[in-house]
This record gives structure tokens, C-alpha cells and sequence, in this order.
């Protein structure tokens, strides 16, 4: 089986590595790749951006790919799914319409509010008099996002009016976010702990991922402007058997009904961003329509079951016909990013030292995402670097060997987060 996985970033170098176990998958193409996809075994970068539909297209049609595995949101927004369907070429992500729950947070609420899934109060506005009133009108800590894409830095919570005012300000002129801001929504703060939901889905059935929990915040404790991701560990502590059963219940099952009934079924990883609250009640913080990231490291870390034997049961609708094993140890992740990440300009073409040989790994693994490789040297090239990623008997064992390999490696400018598990180890150690 050949297979093309379209984007860069850390998500897709673990797709690439975990597809590379498959003894059904002889090829695979990364679409661009980075330097870590670079020197995987069965593993080839493409010169083809992520967002070039009809040139992933065409490289599929001509290499007759067997699967294709889209993990950016930009191309599933974007309709690379439609179109190769329209090609017959097999491909796993939701079409344009379903990915919308993603591209659109406005389209997302209301959808959820259509189908009784637990989310916050909202209100959408394109008329920034009417959203700075509606602020004026409501308490703080509340949330202003970008209704459309911001590759996950459209949020923010503001504790005051103020804040608020000049977040919507500056979204509704373009001034931040560019047209994704042209429309915000403004919604409640819910008060608890986050956790992440992600499953396989055939249009009709669900195949639940390991649960897992992201560190959004850039800075230790949870402070600092969102990012895409500094940190994350598989599994999440605070989802217990009866809490996965609700968010299944609740959520993901209504989401999957509710597109399968308006004729837009959804195929693809669906990604429930979620808030439990004191009382461990889920509410829907978000929906992505894709793999998270850096959720996908530790989890896919995890995974023992083949994944593109499973992308294929999902294509043919099959997915009830099987389950995912899964390592019982834990996987903590660690994002090491570029100095001025995620707010400046990221300086690229630093030498990364102290990269670990493959052969010195076992239960340790480094994903590359903005990293390319030049003459046999790993350089920077982009805001999120690296995710060294640790198995562990226990959540400290995992964040212990994930840290002491972080301190073999160093580029200048580079920094991470020095707290990522803290919250799962408070809880069950």
C-alpha cells in the first residue's frame, strides 16, 4: 500500500512514523514533510505544499496512491476531500461542509445549539458597536475567538471589559487574523480542566482515540497567549470510564447523527476540544476536524493497532467491526519552540544539537514540525520545532524521560514549558 500524508508539522511526522509500522504500507510520501519525516524508514518528502490541492492531486493520481491521510485543517476547509473523492482516490478527512466545523466557530455553535450538545452561551457579531455593547452587557472572564482559521491562535480569554474591547477591535478591523477575524464570537467562560477527545469516525460509527489533555498556554501555569500546543499526555486522568460514556453520549454521538441526517456525513478524526467542569460536566470548548497537535505524539505513541488498516475499515464504513490497543503506559509530550513563538516572526536556520540517533530510542521518540534537512544538519523553520514525546509507567516516569532528553537539545533562542504533565501528576502521579 502507498500512502500520502499532506502537511508539515509534528502531527504528520507521527502519522508517517506510525503508518511506517504497518506491514500493509510499503510507501510512504509526506506532502511537504520536514526534516524529521525526512529520514523515516519507507518515507519520502514531496515538494508540494499542503494548501496545493491540484498538485497533491495529480501527484496521487500519477503514483496511484492507495490512502491518503490529510492532517492540516487548511485542505479539509479547503475541500481536498471532495475533491479527491471526486477522483475516486481514497481519502480519509471530512469533506468541506463537515470541516466546517472547524473552519467556521460561528457555524460550529450553532450547530451544536441545533443538536443539544453542551457548549457556553455565545453570541456572533460582524458589527463591532454591537459586539463592544454585548461585552459592555456581559460579566467578565469571557471569550473572544476568530470565527475562521488561525492555525489555533484565534482565542482569547479576556479577564476585563477592556481587554475584550480591544481584542474585538482589533479582530473586526482585520487588523488581527486577517479575514479569519471579520467575524467573532464572544462567548461564556467555563471555569475547569481541559481535556481532549478525539475519535475515528466512518460517517456512522466511532472509533474512540485515547484520551489525552493539550497545554495551550505558552508560559508555565498556564499563562501567556494561546499557541497552537506546547505540550500534551495521553491519557487524560480526569475522563474516567463514566465521563467517557457521557462525552460519547452527549457530544460525539449527536455530532456524528447530526451531519449524517442534514447529507454531509462526517469521515475523518473529529477532535472535541472539551471543559469539565467542577461538577464533570463536558462542554464543547471546540471542534477540530482533524488529528490534534501535539495530542497526536502521545497518543499515537500509545496506539498498537495498525492505523492504515483502520483508516481503510473507516472508508468502507466498517469501523464497528474493530477496536484500538493501546500501550497501558502513559505518553507525555513536550513542544520545544522557536524564541518570539507563537506572537513574533521566528527566526529559521538554527542548527538543532543533541538530536538523538534512532537506535538510542526505545520508549522515546522526537516528532519534528518546523524543522527541514540540509546536508545531513537538522535546521529550524518555523515556531513549534520539536515534541519530544516519553513513554512512562506512571505520568512523573514520562515526564521524567521526556525532559532529560530535552536537555540534550539546544538551538539558540529555544524554549519550552517547563510544567507539561504537572496537572495529571497532582492528580494520579
Amino acid at each position: 500500500m502507498k500512502v500520502l500524508v499532506v502537511g508539515g508539522g509534528g502531527r504528520e511526522h507521527a502519522l508517517a512514523w506510525k503508518l511506517g509500522h504497518s506491514a500493509e504500507v510499503s510507501q510512504i510520501y509526506v506532502a511537504p514533510g520536514n526534516g524529521g519525516t525526512a529520514a523515516e524508514p519507507k518515507t519520502t518528502n514531496i515538494e508540494i505544499g499542503a494548501e496545493d490541492i491540484p498538485a497533491l492531486l495529480d501527484f496521487a493520481r500519477r503514483q496511484k496512491i492507495d490512502l491518503t491521510l490529510v492532517g492540516p485543517e487548511g485542505p479539509l476547509v479547503a475541500g481536498i476531500v471532495d475533491q479527491f473523492n471526486h477522483e475516486q482516490l481514497p481519502v480519509f478527512g471530512p469533506t468541506a461542509a463537515a470541516a466546517r466545523l472547524e473552519g467556521s466557530k460561528a457555524f460550529a455553535k450553532k450547530f451544536m445549539q441545533q443538536h443539544h450538545i453542551p457548549t457556553g452561551n455565545y453570541a456572533v457579531f460582524s458589527d463591532l458597536k454591537d459586539a463592544q455593547d454585548y461585552i459592555r452587557s456581559r460579566p467578565a472572564p469571557m471569550v473572544i475567538k476568530a470565527d475562521g482559521l488561525a492555525a489555533g491562535k484565534g482565542v482569547m480569554i479576556a479577564n476585563e471589559h477592556e481587554q475584550a474591547l480591544q481584542c474585538v477591535q482589533q479582530m473586526l478591523s482585520g487588523e488581527r487574523f486577517g479575514e479569519a477575524g471579520r467575524h467573532v464570537v464572544i462567548e461564556e467562560f467555563i471555569q475547569g480542566e481541559e481535556a481532549s477527545f478525539i475519535c475515528m469516525v466512518d460517517g456512522e460509527h466511532v472509533l474512540p482515540m485515547a484520551t489525552s489533555q493539550d497545554h495551550k498556554r505558552r508560559d508555565v501555569g498556564d499563562s501567556g497567549p494561546n499557541t497552537g500546543g506546547m505540550g500534551a499526555y495521553s491519557p487524560a486522568p480526569i475522563v474516567d470510564d463514566a465521563l467517557h460514556r457521557r462525552i460519547l453520549d452527549d457530544i460525539v454521538y449527536p455530532t456524528v447523527r447530526g451531519f449524517a441526517g442534514q447529507g454531509t456525513p462526517y469521515v475523518g478524526f473529529l477532535y472535541a476540544g472539551l471543559m469539565i467542569d467542577a461538577q464533570n460536566n463536558p462542554y464543547v470548548l471546540e471542534f477540530n476536524c482533524r488529528f490534534g497537535d501535539p495530542e497526536a505524539q502521545p497518543i499515537l505513541m500509545r496506539m498498537q493497532s495498525d492505523l492504515a488498516t483502520l483508516c481503510m475499515a473507516a472508508l468502507a464504513g466498517q469501523l464497528d467491526q474493530h477496536d484500538i490497543q493501546w500501550d497501558v503506559r502513559t505518553a507525555l509530550g513536550i513542544v520545544l519552540a522557536a524564541g518570539g513563538y507563537p506572537l513574533e516572526a521566528c527566526e529559521s536556520g538554527a542548527v538543532i544539537k543533541g538530536l538523538p540517533t534512532a537506535n538510542e530510542l526505545s520508549a522515546r521518540k522526537v516528532f519534528h514540525a518546523g524543522t527541514r534537512l540540509i546536508d545531513g544538519k537538522v535546521l529550524t523553520n518555523g515556531g513549534r520545532v520539536l515534541c519530544v514525546t516519553a513513554l512512562g509507567n506512571t505520568v512523573g516516569e514520562a515526564q521524567q524521560q521526556a525532559y532529560d532528553l530535552v536537555q540534550q537539545i539546544s538551538w539558540p533562542q529555544m524554549f519550552y514549558r517547563t510544567d507539561i504533565g504537572n496537572r495529571a501528576l497532582a492528580e494520579n502521579g
